[in-house]
């Protein structure tokens, strides 16, 4: 076998064990692993330990950001540098009512824009491959398959304790998937 070692990829006979397994390696203190399943589980995040994601919050920023903007670009021209008095109309914050759909496309604009720009990165794409996909096993999970694997990054991570600990909760086929050089 060449390459470094990837992860330890234990399988598992049904959802539910894999639901369990996930429980007791949270519990064990791992941090880099994951769960492949041909379907979402229900409340796997929670038996993951994972939290709540930022991108809430990273998206509420762009979509403000875009309000600004918006509010900048029309309000700059018409109030600070040329005022213009239509038939008596204030050239002030009172006109701020004429610009709301702007501001608000530009507020759905940039809420996209954020998102898409935070999936990439969250999620590390674009990665053309990932080491995990090399192993023929694999293709099971879209099928009938419930992999854990643990990945070698893991501070935790000892190639013999955690195959034991994978195949003492009820890992079966346990394998070690390389990085390919």
């Amino acid at each position: 076998m060449k390459g470094r070692v990837h992860a330890i990829v234990a399988e598992f006979p049904s959802a539910y064990a894999l639901y369990r397994a996930a429980e007791q390696v949270r519990d064990k203190g791992f941090r880099r692993w994951d769960c492949y399943s041909p379907f979402p589980i229900h409340h796997m995040d929670d038996a993951m330990g994972l939290k709540k994601s930022p991108i809430g919050y990273v998206v509420f920023l762009g979509g403000l950001l875009g309000a600004v903007s918006a509010v900048a670009l029309q309000g700059i021209p018409s109030w600070l540098l040329y005022p213009l008095i239509v038939h008596g109309k204030p050239t002030n914050l009172f006109t701020l009512p004429a610009f709301f759909p702007i501001i608000f496309e530009l507020t759905v604009l940039f809420s996209a824009i954020t998102t898409i720009g935070c999936l990439l990165v969250f999620n590390q794409l674009p990665r053309w491959n990932h080491p995990i996909f090399n192993w023929d096993g694999f293709r099971r999970v879209t099928d009938d398959a419930f992999f854990l694997a643990i990945e070698a990054t893991d501070p935790q991570f000892s190639e013999t304790r955690t195959a034991t600990l994978l195949s003492e909760i009820g890992g079966t086929n346990l394998t070690v998937v390389r990085e390919e050089d």
